[in-house]
């Protein structure tokens, strides 16, 4: 787990043997209180991004560790760890979950009768069966949407490899919002007469094998906001990098760690704006009256480092534009 710069002592989470018990070391004791959980499923770049940027908005709206509790954990890749987590919180008193991915919110789901679940990089709410309604939430849980603009990023591929013919998918079919964006993409690429091969992963350790099998069948690779893929982003990059051939990916994290470009949301505003619905439960506010926010000021995400690797060329007029964020 990660320090986070300006938040002061931090909550570690620690297992201890098969119990996978949790416990706090180096937190002054709280003077309100108030105690917040933070659950992400695994470790990478998007995930710590939303998690550092919850933790500094809570600071900037007076939860610091002068006044509050806060016990940040990562199931480190096993939905099955959540359900000991969410005990814990239950037996501590926790006043508010914060749920960051769509495996994560779906086993608090679960306690969301006993403590009110907020959650963070869900792509599809309603059909995780979070809530039934994203204007009015009805099972004392909401949050903050990342669905992925497929469509958009799918064109992208097709503006920057003219003439492609067939696309690449790599994701874990586990995960049920990666499963859904695939779906998308397979209709999206049907109704532009692309073809598409596809390579399914269960670890990140699967990823080199995966990759570099799909580079030999693909103009252009795409993978969603998959948490498996996004853990080996690098690898798959490489692979990707090696032959030549684009990786657009579903975040913009995944494009700093080497994917070629995507189109979406910036993932320190999906932070701060769960932070920022944590507070309004905080102070009272019924999660009914919270809807869930789906971003829609969405921006166009490169790597000029992999574009160059890769002999990909970007027109001036997209790197200059005002909604283009380039990485080195």
């Amino acid at each position: 787990m990660r320090n986070h710069a300006g938040f002061g002592r931090r909550f570690i989470c620690a297992a201890m043997a098969s119990a996978f018990i949790f416990s706090a070391f180096g937190c002054s004791a709280s003077k309100k209180g108030v105690k917040i959980g933070i659950v992400k499923i695994v470790e990478h770049a998007s995930l710590d991004t939303i998690e550092a940027s919850v933790i500094k908005r809570l600071e900037e709206l007076g939860y610091s560790s002068e006044n509050a509790e806060i016990s940040a954990l990562s199931a480190q890749g096993d939905p099955s760890n959540v359900a000991s987590m969410m005990d814990k919180f239950i037996a501590d008193g926790t006043d508010i979950v914060i749920a960051i991915t769509t495996p994560v919110a779906s086993v608090a789901l679960n306690y969301a009768g006993q403590i009110p679940v907020i959650f963070s990089a869900v792509s599809n709410p309603i059909e995780a069966k979070l809530t039934s309604s994203l204007e009015k939430p009805d099972k004392n849980v909401t949050g903050t949407c990342d669905a992925v603009p497929v469509d958009r990023i799918i064109d992208l591929a097709l503006e920057t490899v003219p003439g492609a013919k067939k696309a690449g998918f790599i994701y874990n079919p586990g995960e049920a919002s990666s499963a859904a964006n695939i779906a998308a993409a397979k209709a999206y690429c049907d109704s532009k007469g692309i073809s598409y091969a596809e390579q399914s992963v269960d670890s990140s350790a699967a990823i080199q094998q995966a990759a570099e099998a799909l580079v030999t069948q693909c103009d252009f690779v795409f993978t969603p906001t998959d948490n498996t893929v996004a853990e080996g982003m690098s690898v798959l990059a490489n692979v990707c990098i090696d032959a030549k051939i684009p990786c657009f990916v579903g975040a913009d994290s995944m494009v700093k760690d080497g994917g070629l470009a995507t189109v979406g949301i910036k993932y320190e505003d999906l932070g701060i704006e769960t932070a920022n619905m944590a507070k309004s439960v905080l102070d009272g506010k019924k999660i009914e009256d919270i809807p869930v926010k789906v971003f829609t000021d969405l921006s166009t995400y490169i790597n000029i480092g992999t574009s160059e690797k890769i002999g990909i060329d970007f027109s001036d007029e997209l790197l200059s534009g005002e909604k283009t964020v380039v990485f080195n």
